[in-house]
């Protein structure tokens, strides 16, 4: 089965690799956002689904300011997260409410606040999602409200991320 392109996401001009990424190691900003979800979009028609779960992950860790163009055209990747994990596929992709569960409760370094709460807004849509998806039984966490996440986006997210988040939880 051929998957479709997600239609949240840039097309591929070029064969990426992870190494195109490894090349902005030390820029984190939008040009690296930008190349995540080309990256994603590519491993993602490749039928590798885990893979370009991981890079659109990358591109939401990025730190892009309010103003970047790219996020006109992309904005952060919660709805291209939910059309990923509702996609049928019958390539390994894991189990996402748990992959999110242990980024939010184990990040650590810069921005570690930010990158906390938009992986718990990715759990919540996966949850939304794909409600038959276990959460981790051997790895407890206190699971965040909907009100505690939006609150977490707002005080460390971007100024209309927290709406952004909403409309995709909401689609």
């Amino acid at each position: 089965m051929t998957p479709s392109p997600c239609p949240f996401l840039p097309s591929c001009g070029r064969e990426l690799s992870w190494r195109d990424l490894a090349e902005l190691r030390a820029d984190q900003g939008s040009e690296l956002y930008l190349l995540c979800l080309t990256y994603a979009q590519q491993l993602w028609l490749d039928n590798l689904p885990a893979r370009a779960l991981l890079a659109v992950d990358r591109a939401l860790y990025c730190d892009i300011s309010e103003q970047a163009a790219a996020l006109t055209d992309y904005p952060l990747p919660y709805a291209t997260i939910g059309w990923m994990v509702s996609q049928p596929t019958e390539a390994f992709t894991g189990n996402a409410r748990i992959h999110y569960q242990h980024l939010a409760d184990r990040v650590r370094g810069e921005r570690a606040e930010t990158k906390k709460w938009r992986a718990w807004a990715a759990w919540a849509i996966v949850r939304k999602r794909r409600p038959d998806l276990e959460r981790d039984t051997l790895h407890l966490v206190d699971e965040p409200t909907i009100e505690m996440i939006q609150a977490g986006l707002r005080d460390y997210g971007l100024p209309n991320e927290a709406a952004v988040w909403t409309k995709a939880l909401a689609d």
